[in-house]
């Protein structure tokens, strides 16, 4: 078994069948005002996301609703609460993984 690199042409070469570019910023922006995802977290992570709450008990699992470009909207111990949260603001949730 060789061991030599080869350089491998692509499969395609018609150019309808490449993904564009999207930078970080245009991927945040897409969906602004109306995508948000939830995140569980710890109340370390979660007392770094929202700097103005303090003294969370540890070992309590918590739900953060973020808008679509990661800004913190809502902090809650319970994940329904989190979704109900997005629902009242009109929020469509997006699975993320």
């Amino acid at each position: 078994m060789s061991t030599r690199r080869r350089e491998l042409e692509p499969a395609v070469e018609d150019d309808r069948f490449l993904t564009p570019f999207v930078s970080k910023e245009e991927l945040a922006e897409l969906g602004d005002g109306e995508v948000a995802y939830i995140r569980e977290m710890t109340p370390d992570e979660a007392t770094e996301a929202f700097p103005t709450i303090d003294g969370l008990p540890e070992g309590i699992n918590l739900f953060a609703l973020h808008a679509a470009d990661g800004r913190p909207i809502a902090l809650t111990d319970d994940r329904e609460t989190a979704i109900e949260h997005a629902h009242g603001d009109e929020l469509e949730i997006a699975s993320v993984h």
